[in-house]
């Protein structure tokens, strides 16, 4: 009798040995909500985790929320219904989002949070978020900006998205630095929403309100597409950006390393766009019974000024 148990209790243990190296040997299947397309940087990052998930075998449901919430709070709602593996969210704002977490938690469906920050009373609602230090970025630049001028600069701003946690965090660290130079103060101040277009038409209005830009010393974007479309506007004022009005960004997209090789713009804090593996790395070791994951895990990037432009701008296009 007592042999039958055992022998009953080794096929158990035997059988739930197989199901979990199953259910692990599967194609994972992992739903993944993005702002949109607003920018280079926002596309290279969609290519990238789309490339990663394809070189895992990854099975991935891309959802692109057009920079809109109700969008993405759709889209991973239709995740949970499709009883994903895990879901990961770059969101558009970061409110609004307990009640969809709420309903990811209770199915059991892990959340990593990737880009762009959300603000949760209760951080079980998500595994991990990855991302840069937004805040640390926006004082890099102010930092480069202020030795630059020797404190002594007028600013324009262009601001991302209302609401977006790059947006919030690079002008806070940025005006944390500023504060220490009494001589240094934005003037001006708008969002352009994150895009090129929009960056080109508030510049131009800002242009138009200070002299034609002769009041101002330096233009401070909170992503580069602002900063390009800014730089035009510029240059149909009849004045030279780099030059007559310093340009400093944040993302380190390639277009934008070309304008700092042309002496168009200044700086950059680089953006690495490849959050899929890391992501996906985080996800996989939850998946195999790994709880013990950090709450923020940081990939903040490097500041990039003209000394280097041209060598980067080749290195990033193979040109």
């Amino acid at each position: 009798m007592k042999i039958k148990r055992l022998l009953g209790a080794t096929a158990v243990l035997v059988l739930s040995s197989s199901l979990a190296l199953s259910s692990l040997a599967r194609a994972t299947t992992i739903g993944f909500s993005q702002v949109g397309s607003e920018s280079g940087w926002r596309s290279s990052f969609s290519e990238s985790v789309k490339q990663e998930a394809a070189a895992r075998k990854i099975d991935l449901k891309f959802a692109d929320a057009q920079q809109k919430q109700e969008n993405q709070i759709r889209a991973v709602r239709g995740f949970i219904a499709q009883r994903v593996d895990a879901i990961i969210i770059a969101p558009v704002v970061e409110t609004g989002w307990a009640p969809v977490l709420r309903e990811a938690k209770r199915a059991r469906i892990p959340v990593v949070i990737v880009d762009r920050n959300v603000q949760l009373n209760d951080d079980s609602l998500f595994l991990t978020r990855i991302a840069s230090d937004f805040t640390e970025e926006g004082r890099k630049v102010a930092r480069w900006l202020m030795q630059k001028t020797d404190g002594n600069c007028a600013i324009v701003e262009l601001q991302g998205t209302v609401g977006a946690t790059a947006a919030i965090d690079r002008a806070k660290g940025f005006n944390e630095v500023l504060a220490e130079y009494p001589a240094a103060k934005i003037i001006r101040s708008q969002t352009a929403e994150f895009t090129r277009s929009k960056g080109k038409e508030v510049m131009e209005s800002f242009l138009k309100a200070e002299q034609g830009g002769r009041n101002i010393c330096a233009l401070w974007a909170h992503n580069d597409e602002m900063a390009l479309g800014a730089i035009q506007a510029i240059k149909e004022a009849g004045l030279k950006p780099g030059q007559d009005i310093l340009v400093v960004a944040v993302d380190g997209v390639p277009d934008y390393f070309k304008a700092m090789a042309d002496g168009e713009a200044n700086a950059t804090v680089e953006l690495d766009p490849h959050l899929g593996g890391p992501a996906f790395d985080v996800i996989a070791a939850y998946l195999n019974g790994d709880k013990d994951i950090a709450k923020y895990i940081n990939n903040t990037g490097e500041l990039f000024s003209q000394d280097t432009a041209a060598a980067e701008y080749q290195k990033r296009t193979n040109k």
